[in-house]
């Protein structure tokens, strides 16, 4: 499959997909864009930029949610523009499948949507490259009916995501079989940051552990993957949303070097 001119899977390099968790504003997009561009390159991995212009599976009403579709989308259109990166931000209802689709390189269904037959067709119907990331609620086999009904309507390039699955309350475990058992049917992308989420934790938030990113990432690298996914804040204490489970560009650098030693020594 391709994210813009990127192919994803099939022995193509490791894809990296990084950015904000959700929109800030501007100069908080573009900072972080040129960061991740900055990271990819360092390590010569090909990039997509990741911001969601709306978190709508929030625990809280007080939650933040990000800037709506219209500005979002204005930004990420900035981002792609100023960059050239390809970008992918989450849709969260049908209607907004078509209109996101003339910004954006990739449509992204949240995990709790990913059985949303509506949306999936939606989606598909943009002819966008769609990732599907795997509830937590869902196993990782089932995953394949997911990739089929985007298929079916008519998705010629579809990812899936791995992020973890509920254990127990407030709490995910990634079993890495998963990652084995999806790309039996589909690229598969690793979601380190939201794997590392505790679910509904904190008071009116999830919570996280950013202290698991860099071990499940460099984890699933040794698995083998074909995209990995980390979210990243120049200040995650401060980040309106998942900053807990997010990373420091630092931090990021210094886990891309290990993920791409393991990935070199793996398929050596």
């Amino acid at each position: 499959m391709r994210i813009g001119d990127i192919a994803v899977g099939d022995g193509a390099p490791l894809v990296l997909i990084s950015g904000l968790n959700v929109i800030e504003s501007l100069e908080r997009t573009m900072e972080s864009a040129l960061a991740t561009q900055d990271l990819a390159e360092r390590h010569g991995l090909p990039v997509v930029f990741k911001a969601s212009f709306d978190k709508a599976n929030r625990s809280s009403h007080r939650s933040y949610r990000g800037l709506g579709m219209d500005e979002g989308l204005r930004i990420l259109k900035r981002v792609k523009r100023e960059t050239g990166m390809p970008v992918t931000t989450d849709v969260h209802e049908p209607g907004q499948a078509k209109i996101v689709a003339e910004v954006v390189d990739c449509l992204q269904i949240p995990a709790f949507l990913c059985r949303q037959t509506e949306l999936i067709k939606a989606c598909a119907a943009t002819g966008r490259a769609m990732n599907i990331k795997r509830g937590q609620f869902i196993a990782p086999h089932d995953m394949k009916n997911a990739v089929e009904k985007a298929r079916y309507f008519g998705a010629g390039d579809v990812l899936v995501t791995e992020r973890g699955t509920s254990f127990g309350y407030n709490d995910l475990v990634v079993d890495m079989r998963g990652v084995v058992t999806m790309r039996e049917f589909a690229p598969v992308c690793f979601d380190a940051t939201h794997a590392v989420q505790h679910p509904g934790r904190n008071e009116d938030a999830s919570g996280g552990d950013r202290r698991f990113v860099a071990p499940l990432a460099r984890a699933a690298s040794a698995v083998g993957i074909d995209a990995l996914f980390v979210e990243t804040h120049p200040d995650p204490d401060r980040a309106p949303c998942d900053g807990q489970c997010q990373l420091r560009p630092d931090e990021l650098d210094r886990l891309l070097r290990d993920v791409c030693a393991i990935r070199a020594a793996t398929r050596a």
